[in-house]
């Protein structure tokens, strides 16, 4: 279980002295929200006494009556950084509609390939964005400002945002982003300059602390889905057929898990929080042969970071610095095709990796809904002077969050829970495979 967090406070720059124009449009007066009022509780259950006056509260996303930033003197940047993810487009339209339509910004830059745009000896020109450049971003995959991994020079990035007088930075990426834009966010505050930099939460793997859901996930299994189902017809098209699907999820199988209760023609989940074996009476191998014996085929899903300790230990780190994990998809198609060549019996394999098709779909409807309403929800708490923070959803409300909590681990499906009994119950898979 993700433990309660101890500080959620959130920093601001200053008072804030302007008020939002946000009251003159439509007539209709904006839900305005008061950081000390207008909070969300980290518990939704009761604690064993019944109440708990202590529990920890997250300041509520939303409008705010009065805002730090003169909006007519405001320049506001945007960076995408990490891998591709549905979704990142959806962001980047709403940041850009919020300021120039809702709150007047008319300078709005898009940083190009990450944290590489921010470091101006790359040469990466930034765009300026306007509603009329982003009005069809969103029916098409990946982002539009371009992406990249690998971490840079904290002071140069500083320097740019300087130069180019940019007072608000939305950072778009999962944990590595959001750790440097932590770092970011610090040497502002050693410089003392007065700028604000807010997170927008994405991970297709949805491991974020403290979190909902991140944006993407929906259709990333949405996608994984079709992958697990087309594995399932193949199976079933052959004698003893196996469909073995490797789908994302470094260390956590939240897609996985997903994708096989949406799919529920899934026999076995392997996912990288719930350790199995490939040998012996109750490994994977020997409970695979006896569901070929019994039902004539098998569907086998596995995350990418499941059975790691299988497979010779990879060498070095990516560009961001994660360590490099073994191919385990790969890996089981070898093992299961010699495992049942030595038994000279009958197995037909097909293997799918769908990953860099998930990666690169358009958002659906639902994930189109929820990154308009995280972009909104960022661009409020950056014009109300708020820093070091990210938006996000918990128990269904937009909240904010501070970078160093959210970056303190990451989330992962809990094998006491109920999302992973419910996949046992929908697969039949034992809860031990050693």
């Amino acid at each position: 279980m993700t433990p309660a967090p101890h500080d959620t406070s959130i920093p601001t720059l200053g008072p804030c002295l302007f008020d939002s124009p946000l009251q003159r449009i439509g007539g209709v007066e904006a839900p305005y929200k008061e950081d000390a009022l207008d909070r969300i509780l980290y518990h939704s259950h009761l604690l064993e006494d019944g109440r708990d006056v202590s529990t920890p509260s997250y300041e509520e996303a939303g409008p705010r009556e009065k805002i730090y930033f003169d909006p007519s003197r405001t320049t506001a940047g945007i960076v995408t950084c990490g891998g591709l993810c549905p979704g990142l487009n959806d962001i980047i339209r709403g940041l850009v509609n919020q300021c120039h339509r809702q709150y007047g910004i008319s300078r709005v830059f898009g940083f190009r390939y990450g944290y590489e745009g921010l470091v101006q000896s790359y040469g990466h020109t930034p765009l300026l964005l306007k509603p009329s450049s982003v009005e069809q971003a969103h029916h098409f995959g990946g982002t539009l400002l371009g992406s990249s991994r690998g971490q840079q020079d904290i002071g140069e990035m500083v320097d740019t945002l300087e130069d180019m007088k940019v007072d608000i930075l939305f950072v778009i990426g999962g944990d590595g982003t959001l750790r440097g834009a932590s770092g970011i966010t610090k040497e502002i505050e050693r410089r003392g300059l007065k700028k604000t930099i807010v997170g927008i939460p994405k991970t297709i793997d949805n491991d974020i602390r403290y979190l909902d859901k991140s944006f993407g996930f929906e259709t990333a299994f949405e996608a994984a889905v079709q992958a697990v189902n087309c594995a399932y017809v193949e199976a079933n098209g052959a004698v003893n057929g196996v469909g073995l699907v490797k789908l994302m999820g470094r260390d956590s199988g939240f897609i996985a898990c997903y994708a096989a209760l949406a799919g529920s023609n899934v026999d076995f989940v392997l996912i990288p929080e719930v350790r199995f074996e490939l040998e012996g009476d109750g490994g994977l191998l020997e409970t695979l042969r006896h569901r070929l014996m019994k039902r004539g085929s098998a569907v086998v899903v596995v995350s990418e970071g499941a059975g790691q300790h299988l497979i010779p230990e990879a060498q070095g780190t990516d560009a961001s610095g994660n360590k490099r994990y073994g191919d385990i998809g790969q890996f089981m198609k070898d093992r299961i095709n010699a495992f049942f060549k030595q038994r000279r019996t009958e197995v037909n394999l097909k293997y799918i990796d769908p990953s860099y098709i998930v990666r690169s779909v358009p958002a659906n409807a639902q994930d189109n809904v929820y990154c308009s309403r995280l972009a909104q929800s960022a661009v409020h708490a950056a014009m109300a002077g708020k820093t070091g923070m990210l938006v996000g959803r918990w128990h269904g409300s937009f909240v904010h969050l501070p970078l160093d909590l959210v970056t303190q681990g990451r989330r992962k499906v809990d094998p006491t829970q109920e999302l992973w009994h419910s996949v046992l119950q929908c697969t039949g898979q034992p809860a031990v495979m050693r």
